[in-house]
């Protein structure tokens, strides 16, 4: 929309490189995904800064609007409480799992892979937390405050999404602001892509499918989803995007049930060994129950 590219041509050349990417093998997705991604985010988080302090004297008033509106307090004198809370939970539920994954079961493929410091699960587990607070706090406030300082969200224009931030953007910085959405949201969502599918990919070597011609299906589907999602409707996306995420939450949900006593239990240690002034470090011995879990040597103390 920014470049006035039609989607089909977008959607090709999305197609191109994330599947350069993802035929590159794993290590190619984290190197990129590692330098793109804190930059882009670095970058939006101080323009948005400069916006607001270019506002701040309606900041104030911005947050009392975000309350006001999440929970229905306008609505209220109406009888439309109920309704108002209902709908802004199960839109912000939605639009929350699309913003940082949290209880989907995805980022911990991420976190699993990484090398914990302090060497501990739980520190790894703090760093997740402190991920969906960046995302959700922090990113998507910013944007929130963007497009209300900028008076360009007009309820019923039909104007929304990335072409409402868009304006709002350029309305406060100059035109520059749109074609900037335009290139942070390409990459986002491109490393989005190619992260996911690492994740799908380390899924399908757990359980052992690992076959060469299997893996190039499997490949060759992704990239047609990706060019699906390029040109298909936006309200088709959304829902196969809900759904599928649905899905996902409610089977995680199961298996954080079923691991919450090892997650409390983990994080007590950690958080004693802190309180002692100590470097948090897992000790695999003190845990016999989790031996079978673990791969053997992963805790090994070097």
């Amino acid at each position: 929309m920014a470049f006035g590219i039609p989607h089909w041509a977008s959607g090709v050349a999305l197609v191109v490189l994330s599947g350069l990417i993802i035929f590159g093998g794993l290590r190619t997705i984290a190197r990129f995904a590692e330098l793109v991604v804190p930059v882009m985010a670095l970058a939006y988080l101080l323009i948005a800064l400069v916006v607001v302090a270019m506002n701040i004297t309606e900041l104030p008033g911005v947050f009392a609007l975000i309350v006001k509106s999440a929970f229905g307090l306008d609505q209220a004198g109406g009888g439309a409480m109920g309704y108002a809370i209902s709908q802004a939970m199960m839109n912000g539920i939605k639009r929350g799992l699309f913003s940082n994954e949290a209880g989907m079961g995805s980022a911990p493929n991420a976190a699993a892979s990484a090398t914990p410091y302090p060497p501990h699960p739980a520190s790894q587990g703090y760093v997740q937390m402190l991920g969906v607070f960046t995302d959700t706090i922090v990113i998507c406030t910013c944007t929130a405050s963007i497009i209300l300082l900028s008076g360009q969200f007009e309820p019923g224009s039909g104007i929304t999404g990335i072409e409402l931030t868009q304006r709002a953007l350029s309305h406060e910085v100059g035109d520059w602001g749109n074609t900037f959405i335009a290139i942070a949201i390409l990459f986002f969502a491109f490393t989005s892509i190619v992260a996911n599918y690492a994740y799908a990919e380390n899924n399908l070597i757990f359980l052992e499918h690992n076959h060469k011609a299997g893996l190039l299906v499997f490949r060759l589907f992704v990239l047609g989803m990706v060019m699906f999602g390029s040109i298909g409707e936006l309200p088709t996306i959304w829902a196969m995007a809900d759904a599928s995420m649905g899905m996902m939450a409610l089977t995680n949900l199961v298996a954080i049930l079923l691991l919450s006593g090892v997650a409390v239990k983990l994080a007590r240690d950690y958080n004693d060994q802190r309180k002692l002034g100590k470097i948090p470090s897992f000790d695999a011995a003190k845990y016999p129950e989790l031996h079978r879990q673990l791969e053997e040597g992963i805790w090994d103390k070097k």
